[in-house]
């Protein structure tokens, strides 16, 4: 007796196969050809030798299939077959929408990706798993915060009372920066809800509140130095207020905050003059008459100038009511922010954004600016963000900080803007 083939059967069998298999080493293949740190080039070129097998082999099974004679008894219900059916297509469908979100050219994602890993301290690997140095350098390269240039103008600032009691505002920021239950009222705290983010705005009326106060344990050497949780550093200075302010030395992302990065004077004494953080911004600080400034200075012309509080970051978001050029998402991708401002009326904006969350994704230099020129600021800049940003209110937490790993922590820091009584 002579044996036929099944091969209906097999072609369905290969076709099942096919569907499975081919969709998982195909992307694997195309992860493999943007990037050698995730998939070394022996394992990609086996998984364009898979990926061509598995795509003959469906072209063998679906030959078979419409020619084989063979009977397939259903063993399935049609409610079954059909459910399986879905699930192959939404299988395939998620498989090759990762990977166009992933190289599709022009993708926003991968931007968003690259940007957002490049910036953190931990978590870069996300980036370089899934794209060579080129191709995050060139994200980089266009992605980037482009300063004016300028200093500020004390000039422009001009210490105004706000009437109590206003009845008419320029806008919904403006009344709810301006709208206060008690004419002596040293600051109001403002929810802060957009697209993709959310927040804690502090509006302080009184400028001269603001200080710089530093952890008790700040220096210069990572092994004897420590930071301080910004509500430690408020409850030293009995503030009112406080969040993070610079960035500081984290070579194995695990330190204790103690060693901050750049300039960081307090109460006119020069703390650290240390290597900066970031080639962008300068000085963020304040004047003895309570005017922020944003300048690249050295420590000794702060000093000389009579700045009595500042730190050294960047950068600068708006100055002398100019916002700076921002192309893509300026570079620093979306993630926890803290920025400060102060409006042209003198009033002082200390703004903490929320991120790696539901709901609250984080927010780049894009987010920032508009938040802050919203409200009327002038001057702002952008400080260290990630895991340290948080603000306190009375010695409590009122944002809701994450960490790297997603987790509701916040870390400990050199130094904090503080409001004071």
């Amino acid at each position: 007796m002579k044996y036929e083939l099944p091969k209906k059967k097999l072609g369905k069998n290969f076709i099942i196969a096919s569907v499975i298999a081919f969709p998982l080493v195909s992307s694997f293949y195309i992860v493999s050809i943007n990037s050698n740190n995730l998939i070394n080039s022996t394992m990609s070129f086996i998984l364009l030798l898979l990926s061509a097998f598995f795509l003959v082999l469906l072209g063998f099974g679906i030959y078979f299939y419409k020619t084989g004679t063979d009977k397939i008894t259903k063993r399935l219900k049609k409610g079954f077959r059909i459910a399986l059916i879905i699930l192959a297509a939404i299988y395939n469908l998620a498989g090759y929408t990762v990977v166009g979100l992933l190289y599709a050219p022009g993708s926003k994602f991968k931007d968003w990706l690259i940007t957002t890993a490049m910036t953190t301290m931990s978590h870069q690997y996300f980036a370089t798993w899934f794209y060579d140095d080129y191709d995050v350098n060139v994200v980089l390269a266009n992605n980037t915060v482009i300063e004016s240039g300028e200093d500020t103008n004390p000039d422009l600032i001009e210490f105004t009372e706000p009437k109590f009691n206003q009845t008419t505002y320029k806008n919904e920021y403006e009344k709810e920066i301006l709208d206060r239950e008690d004419e002596n009222q040293i600051y109001k705290i403002i929810d802060i809800n957009r697209d993709g983010f959310k927040g804690k705005l502090a509006v302080i009326y009184d400028p001269s509140k603001v200080k710089l106060g530093i952890s008790k344990g700040i220096g210069q050497q990572l092994n004897s130095s420590y930071g301080q949780f910004i509500t430690q550093i408020s409850d030293r200075y009995d503030a009112i207020i406080a969040t993070n302010a610079s960035g500081f030395y984290d070579p194995d992302w695990n330190s204790t905050g103690g060693v901050p990065h750049g300039i960081v004077i307090s109460d006119g004494k020069l703390i650290a003059n240390n290597s900066k953080a970031t080639s962008a911004g300068g000085l963020i600080g304040f004047t003895s008459d309570n005017k922020l400034v944003l300048a690249r200075m050295t420590a000794n012309e702060a000093i000389r100038k009579g700045i009595r509080d500042a730190v050294d970051f960047g950068p600068f978001l708006i100055v002398n009511g100019k916002s700076s050029f921002i192309n893509g998402n300026g570079g620093w991708g979306q993630a926890p922010r803290t920025a400060i401002g102060q409006r042209e009326d003198g009033i002082v904006l200390l703004l903490v954004i929320d991120g790696r969350q539901t709901g609250s994704i984080g927010a780049d230099m894009n987010d920032l600016t508009r938040v802050m020129l919203d409200y009327g600021a002038i001057n702002a800049a952008n400080l260290d963000g990630g895991t340290s940003s948080a603000m306190s209110l009375n010695g409590k937490i009122i944002s809701n900080p994450r960490n790297g790993n997603f987790q509701a922590k916040t870390r400990p820091v050199p130094n904090a803007w503080i409001v004071v009584k």
